[in-house]
C-alpha cells in the first residue's frame, strides 16, 4: 500500500487489496458510518468547499473488463492488468479523498442485439461471427462474408433494407475516420447483469468518498444505441446513419462540465480503446477551444491497461502512441502513487 505523504491521508483499514478480483455486496450502511467517522477523524472538508475543483473520471471500471472470469478482461500486457490497475485506483481515491471534488465513473452499457455482438450479423450459412476474433471491414460486406442478421430488424424496429444500408455505411465511416475496424465483440456489459456493475472494490472506494466528501457520484451511462460502438463517454463512433440523419449525439454536457473543473484525471480501461477514445475526443473539443486547458488533464498510467488477447490482437503500441500524442497536447502523464497536490505545485 502507499505510504501516506503530508497531503494524502492513510488506507482505511476496510481495504483489502486481495479482493479485487472478486464480486462481492458493498456493507453501505456499515461503510457511510465508517465514511462519516473518517471524515471527522481527518477533517475532510465537503467537496462544497473546495477552492481548487478536482474530478476524478472513471472509464468503465466494470466487472466485465476488470474481473479475469469476466467476458472481456482487460490483461494488457502482463495478464492480470485491470486488478493489478483497480489495487492502485482503490488506493489512489483513499489517499487523496480529501482532495477529489467528484468522482465521475462512465458506464458501458449494452443489450444483445448491438452492432458490435455476435447476433447482430451472419454468413452464407448463417452461423454468427466469432466473437473477439472477427473484424468486419467494407470488403467483408462488399463480398458476402458477412451481412446484418435480418431476424434482428423487427426487434430493433428497423427496416431491414436500412439495416443492410446503415451497417455497410457504419464500417466504412470507421475506415474512413482512422478508427479500428468493427470488432465484433463477446456480450459484455450487458443491462441488469453482474458484468455491468462496478468492480466492488472500486464501488465501494467511490461510495466511501461520497459519504466523506458529501459529493454525489456521477454515473455517466455509454453504449447503448444498437447501431454505433461508444467506446468514448463523448462521443459516439458514429453520429449518423447512411443517409445523414443523426441517429446519436455527442455528450456536450459531460464536456462542457468537465472543462469546468480546475483538473481532470482519467484512468480505467482499457488504455487502447475507451480511455484513449474519450481522451482522445476531450483533446479534441479542448483544441476548438483554447489548447492550454490541455493542461488541465492528468492521466493516471498506472491505473489503465490495453487490450491484448494473446495470438489474437495486441494494442500496447496504439496504446502508448495515443498517450504520447496526448502528452504532446500538453496533458499529464502521472503515477496514482504520487500526491494529487504535488502535481500543481511543480
Amino acid at each position: 500500500m502507499n505510504t501516506p505523504t503530508k497531503t494524502q491521508l492513510p488506507i482505511p483499514p476496510h481495504f483489502n487489496p486481495q479482493n479485487l478480483g472478486k464480486v462481492w455486496r458493498v456493507p453501505y450502511q456499515e461503510r457511510a458510518k465508517e465514511a462519516t467517522e473518517w471524515a471527522k477523524k481527518y477533517n475532510i472538508k465537503p467537496s462544497s468547499e473546495d477552492k481548487r475543483r478536482i474530478c476524478l473520471l472513471l472509464i468503465d471500471v466494470q466487472n466485465t473488463f476488470c474481473i479475469p472470469e469476466f467476458e472481456l478482461f482487460v490483461g494488457g500486457k502482463s495478464g492480470t492488468g485491470a486488478v493489478d490497475d483497480n489495487v492502485r485506483l482503490c488506493e489512489f481515491i483513499y489517499s487523496n479523498l480529501g482532495v477529489i471534488t467528484k468522482i465521475i465513473p462512465t458506464m458501458d452499457t449494452h443489450t444483445a442485439m448491438q452492432i458490435f455482438h455476435p447476433i447482430f450479423w451472419i454468413n452464407t450459412v448463417g452461423e454468427h461471427p466469432t466473437p473477439s476474433a472477427t473484424s468486419i471491414t467494407p470488403a467483408d460486406i462488399e463480398k458476402g462474408v458477412w451481412k446484418v442478421n435480418p431476424r434482428v430488424a423487427p426487434s430493433l424496429g428497423y427496416n431491414y433494407e436500412f439495416l443492410e444500408k446503415h451497417a455497410y455505411h457504419y464500417v466504412k465511416q470507421l475506415t474512413q475516420d482512422g478508427k479500428y475496424p468493427l470488432t465484433v465483440w463477446s456480450y459484455h456489459s450487458m443491462v441488469g447483469g453482474i458484468g455491468h456493475a462496478l468492480v466492488s472494490a472500486v464501488e465501494e472506494a467511490v461510495f466511501f468518498h461520497c459519504i466523506a466528501r458529501q459529493s454525489q457520484t456521477q454515473f455517466e451511462i455509454k453504449g447503448n444505441h444498437p447501431l454505433t460502438e461508444n467506446y468514448s463517454i463523448l462521443r459516439p463512433e458514429v453520429l449518423e446513419s447512411f443517409d445523414q440523419r443523426q441517429i446519436v449525439q455527442k455528450n456536450t454536457r459531460l464536456i462542457q462540465e468537465l472543462l469546468e473543473f480546475d483538473a481532470v484525471i482519467i484512468a480505467g480501461q482499457a488504455k487502447s480503446h475507451c480511455v484513449a477514445w474519450t481522451v482522445g475526443d476531450l483533446l479534441t473539443e479542448i483544441q476548438q477551444i483554447d489548447s492550454r486547458l490541455a493542461k488541465k488533464v492528468y492521466l493516471l498510467e498506472d491505473c489503465t491497461s490495453p487490450v491484448v488477447v494473446p495470438g489474437v490482437v495486441d494494442y500496447v503500441e496504439a496504446a502508448n502512441a495515443a498517450f504520447e500524442r496526448f502528452a504532446a497536447a500538453g496533458m499529464h502523464l502521472v503515477q496514482s502513487t504520487e500526491s494529487i497536490l504535488s502535481w500543481f505545485e511543480k
